[in-house]
């Protein structure tokens, strides 16, 4: 489903973001990205969504070449992804209900469908009730189901989710990333990136990243 090949992004002479990586990534899988900070989890991340370019190498979609793309296509590619930020960037001016729907009512559904898709969608990640809500009211771990609900409201096929439980205590964190479980149970390709190990063993497969290259062998600390 994704393909990195020799994907390098330089953005000076001696400042590498990806070095040289490789990867491919199936359909259906719990993927961790790991590794400390600045390693390219983020880079690797928005390459997927088409947000940054290669300097050299391809990256591939469903047998696209995303650096190919127009600019004109994107959009539509990344109706097929979900992409959840650290920062949720919720429109605090309108509830939770008209936050999750505004995905579908750009793509030009109706207003009926579009309640009836974001109430569903706000079903699974356990929020039904706040649906009226306004964003500053409800807690942090609550802000970022609302953000995983606005990702899936369009039924995506990939999940990319940058730290998503980087600000989060235990409990909170645990519920995120549980909702982010259900969705991949289902059939849909997760791609989490997170410093905090405790979750790691909970993926199909880790990928270790350290100075925007990909460490081939990794053993989480609770697989020691």
């Amino acid at each position: 489903m994704i393909e990195f090949e020799h994907v390098s992004k330089q953005y000076s002479q001696d400042a590498y973001a990806l070095k040289d990586v490789s990867l491919s990534i199936g359909a259906g899988e719990l993927i961790f990205l790991a590794g400390p900070s600045g390693a390219g989890k983020s880079t690797l991340l928005k390459m997927i969504a088409g947000i940054e370019k290669p300097t050299a190498g391809q990256v591939k979609v469903n047998g696209q070449d995303i650096s190919k793309l127009k600019s004109s296509s994107l959009p539509y590619l990344r109706r097929k992804l979900g992409l959840i930020l650290q920062d949720q960037k919720l429109l605090t001016d309108r509830h939770v209900l008209a936050n999750v729907m505004l995905p579908i009512i750009v793509t030009g559904a109706s207003q009926a469908e579009a309640e009836t898709r974001a109430r569903i969608a706000l079903e699974k990640v356990g929020l039904p009730d706040k649906a009226y809500s306004m964003p500053l009211a409800l807690s942090g771990g609550e802000q970022q189901r609302v953000a995983i609900a606005r990702a899936i409201v369009n039924r995506p096929q990939i999940i990319l989710a940058d730290e998503p439980t980087a600000f989060l205590d235990r409990d909170n964190a645990n519920k995120v990333l549980g909702a982010l479980k259900a969705f991949q149970s289902a059939g849909v390709t997760c791609i989490i990136s997170s410093h905090d190990e405790q979750f790691l063993d909970q993926a199909s497969r880790v990928i270790y990243l350290s100075q925007g290259k990909v460490v081939e062998t990794w053993k989480s600390s609770l697989a020691a």
